[in-house]
């Protein structure tokens, strides 16, 4: 069968989620023929996910009817023909609603498809010194193959109709031996890992994600951040993404020579490890930003206002965000005046109003605040729903107020009169303490994320919430 030349680079979607088959241009004259096999900039923009190959290979055929498979490797695969034609089959063997689906097709020079990672792989030759290409986002080494797994070419539940029956094509031995689909373990999906998971929002997510085996959560003695070696111990390959949970938020402290330090190693060095490792494997970075990162002056804070910050607290998170912004995969969740689980504002203002206690409340910083369980929310939303990478607000809804706003609606819902708590401006609050200087106006814009479908619950109804 000649090969068709000109087509229009164009892509096919197939049964098998993720899978898809592109037609190639072929230019052919009497000398032969010429293609682009790989062309990064028009496949990206044309669908294909940018999956980063590392390493081509080949499989020679002599005969027609030599057939190899079924195999999902945990890695992503571009496959194509260099000469002659196949019959090929790809059966869907990863966790999940299309585990067993099943595509065939027949390929020749003018097409290619891309295999995600877990898609079982397999082909029969069509004509005599066929040769198959793979273009692979991992170099595979012999610990990889523990990793593979495998199906049966006659499972009779993938009911492939090979051109050759397979009691008359060239198999091998080990391929004879593959299980069937009743018995295939499926392979796992990557997995998020999140760091800085005992912190406030940490425990959000470990709450959100509470049974779900794709996530796996890393405390400080799970995972030290300032440890070069704990990065090298662990297998990034297992991961798809990284949540970063964990930040210096010591703000006054952050004022001293011991806290510049420590914010400057966790708000800047730790993070700058996590985006290097996250280039280097091809990882989703989520890191959590803050108001912080602004001077205030601004009534209402877009995503695309540049840094203006006025502490150390606040130089060290823009940095980070400056930092996280150069991975390709990557989210930024800013947030501000967060309130979860532990000790903080609303905690410590229930406390005051249950102790009878009446405060004097700073009344000119205006914001709103974020509790933790929308920030794990927003989070989840953003990796679930494919949203374009970048900055994205996030805090809750509702009428801006100052903290003496706030502290006064916490006695009222705690019982005690909104009277009890007295205003006073920031520079009075702070007369005669070592304080670092802060935003006056925190509000962030949330269009950008409801943009997405995600639209963060009222103040109110989270603060009532919370008391109860």
């Amino acid at each position: 069968m000649p090969i068709e030349f000109s087509k229009k680079l164009t892509a096919h979607k197939t049964p098998i989620p993720g899978v898809v088959l592109y037609d190639l241009p072929v230019h052919g004259d009497n000398r032969g023929w010429f293609k682009e096999n790989w062309q990064r900039e028009k496949m990206v923009a044309l669908g294909l996910p940018d999956f980063r190959p590392v390493q081509n290979n080949i499989s020679f055929n002599e005969k027609a009817g030599t057939t190899r498979g079924i195999h999902a490797e945990p890695w992503d695969k571009f496959i194509s023909v260099a000469t002659g034609r196949i019959f090929g089959a790809w059966v869907d063997l990863r966790e999940g609603p299309s585990f067993g689906a099943v595509f065939t097709a027949e390929l020749d020079p003018s097409q290619a498809i891309f295999i995600p990672r877990g898609v079982g792989n397999a082909f029969q030759t069509l004509e005599d010194n066929t040769a198959y290409t793979y273009l692979v986002n991992d170099h595979w080494s012999a610990d990889a193959q523990g990793q593979y797994t495998f199906l049966n070419l006659a499972d009779e539940t993938a009911g492939i109709s090979w051109p050759v029956p397979l009691e008359e094509a060239e198999l091998s031995d080990k391929d004879k031996a593959h299980p069937r689909l009743a018995d295939v373990v499926p392979m796992p999906a990557k997995k998020i890992l999140v760091v800085g998971a005992d912190g406030q929002l940490g425990k959000a997510l470990r709450e959100l994600y509470d049974g779900d085996a794709t996530v796996e959560f890393a405390g400080r003695a799970g995972f030290d951040l300032g440890s070069e070696a704990a990065f090298a111990e662990r297998n990034w390959k297992n991961y798809s993404t990284v949540i970063n949970a964990a930040a210096y938020t010591a703000v006054d402290t952050a004022e001293t020579a011991e806290g510049r330090a420590a914010a400057w190693a966790v708000n800047v060095a730790a993070v700058s490890r996590l985006a290097r490792t996250a280039v280097e494997h091809d990882l989703t970075l989520v890191h959590v930003s803050s108001d912080y990162v602004f001077d205030g002056v601004r009534e209402n804070h877009d995503e695309a206002e540049p840094f203006t910050p006025l502490g150390v607290y606040g130089q060290t998170k823009a940095a980070g965000d400056a930092v996280v912004s150069v991975v390709p995969r990557h989210y930024i969740v800013r947030t501000s005046w967060v309130i979860g689980e532990g000790n903080n504002f609303v905690r410590t203002m229930a406390s005051l109003a249950g102790r009878g206690i009446e405060p004097s409340v700073v009344n000119d910083q205006i914001g709103r605040l974020s509790f933790t369980a929308d920030i794990a929310a927003g989070i989840q939303h953003l990796l679930a729903s494919g949203a374009a990478y970048g900055t994205y607000n996030l805090s809750n809804d509702g009428e801006p107020q100052s903290w003496a706003d706030i502290a006064a609606d916490v006695y009222e819902l705690s019982g005690q009169p909104r009277t009890a708590v007295t205003g006073v401006s920031t520079e009075e609050y702070f007369k005669g303490k070592d304080a670092a200087p802060r935003p006056l106006n925190s509000v962030l814009d949330l269009a950008k994320i409801q943009s997405t479908g995600f639209h963060p619950a009222s103040v109110a109804s989270r603060l009532k919430e919370y008391l109860s």
